[in-house]
């Protein structure tokens, strides 16, 4: 029978994910709407977006932390356009956008790359970086499900640098920043924040490259990072090279004390491996469904994605797989169950739910009866055609 019960909110996209809980357009009456960001108050509210994220995180005092345009892709194309070159580069991939960091950098034309490539659902031999080149990698596979367990496997005394796309990772995992040189992310992610804006963190290591090291290509000025040599200080003390949208920082601020409200960053991991346990213990009982990824240690607490195992569903063609879970998901969002669970275009046919800590764990339960109905219904339909 169709449920009764539907999510409070029903918004589990994986980006732009939900708001907080109690979030109203009343949380952006302060904006500074008209002012310049040079503006000494303007300045001020972006300063006070780095130095929350930095507590939050907990990310060491002598790295520089910075607002860039162009989301999470902008930070970490800036990050390699400016880093990489100077020695070889690992390439780790293992869904959609490690991909597209890929496709990326061959198009710098360096001279050594390597890339280690595996399906969705798989992480790559860890054990096979190596660490005297660069290393870029995602810490979370936001289209497959599939993170990295933790950064045992990185080296304390590596030569290269790593550098790790972790926009659906920050606020909701523990990174360890003494493995990591460079990260980034988005405001859209984990926190629910508004688009457009990404987070540029560097290590003291990634500096010294920076004022070290000058690529052979031109860089835009979007890009740049350095002037005669020496990194451009103010970049990370909130004077963003393009202007930001004081709505959007006035967003990220809100959503950032409510970060603290609920425990910083303990309380946010908490959350999200909270709702993921909802999701597994839901899917051991399941007769349609299973995780996507092949080892339980790598399922992502905030973009799990779970693959259909029916057999009439796996004998489907491509397109024909795709557009099942397509029309599956719109009867989800007619109903206001749940919005934009189907998987990403380029991975396998299945769902991704969005689990990160802005998630309410009473909506994700409230979820799973209608994912049980949507699937039956589907069921119904494809056996009837």
């Amino acid at each position: 029978m169709k449920p009764t019960r539907r999510p409070v909110n029903p918004c589990f996209s994986s980006g732009p994910c939900a708001k907080r809980p109690g979030w109203s357009p009343a949380a952006l009456e302060g904006a500074l709407i008209g002012r310049s960001h040079r503006s000494g108050i303007g300045l001020a509210r972006l300063i006070e977006v780095i130095d929350r994220s930095r507590a939050i995180l907990g990310i060491p005092a002598d790295w520089r932390v910075g607002i860039v345009a162009g989301s999470d892709t902008g930070a970490i194309e800036i990050a390699m356009w400016s880093l990489l070159g100077a020695r070889g580069v690992d390439m780790l991939a293992w869904e959609n956008f490690g991909e597209g960091w890929v496709t990326d950098v061959e198009q710098l034309k360096l001279a050594d790359i390597r890339v280690m490539h595996v399906p969705y659902g798989q992480l790559p031999n860890l054990a096979r970086a190596d660490f005297s080149r660069d290393v870029v990698f995602p810490w979370n596979g936001t289209t497959s499900g599939v993170r990295v367990p933790n950064g045992d496997w990185i080296a304390a005394d590596r030569r290269g640098l790593t550098i790790c796309d972790a926009t659906s990772a920050v606020f909701a995992m523990r990174l360890p920043w003494d493995k990591l040189d460079v990260a980034t992310w988005s405001w859209q992610k984990s926190l629910g924040g508004e688009g457009a804006h990404g987070m540029l963190a560097l290590s003291p290591r990634a500096v010294e490259r920076l004022e070290s090291y000058r690529p052979p290509w031109p860089l835009p000025k979007l890009f740049r990072l350095t002037t005669k040599g020496k990194l451009i200080e103010g970049v990370f003390r909130g004077e963003t090279i393009n202007t930001p949208s004081m709505l959007c920082v006035e967003d990220a601020l809100d959503s950032l004390k409510w970060a603290e409200s609920v425990g910083g960053l303990d309380g946010l991991v908490e959350r999200s491996e909270r709702n993921l346990a909802i999701l597994l213990r839901w899917v051991e009982s399941c007769s349609w469904a299973a995780p996507l990824p092949e080892d339980p240690a790598t399922i992502s607490c905030t973009s799990p994605q779970f693959k259909i195992t029916e057999p009439w569903f796996t004998l489907l063609g491509p397109e024909q797989r795709f557009q099942t879970v397509r029309a599956m998901t719109r009867r989800l969002e007619l109903e206001g169950a749940a919005y934009d669970i189907a998987s990403h275009r380029a991975s396998p046919p299945g769902l991704r739910i969005w689990t990160g800590p802005t998630v309410e764990a009473a909506d994700v339960e409230a979820l799973l009866p209608w994912l049980d109905w949507a699937w039956d219904e589907q069921r119904r339909t494809a056996r009837a055609a």
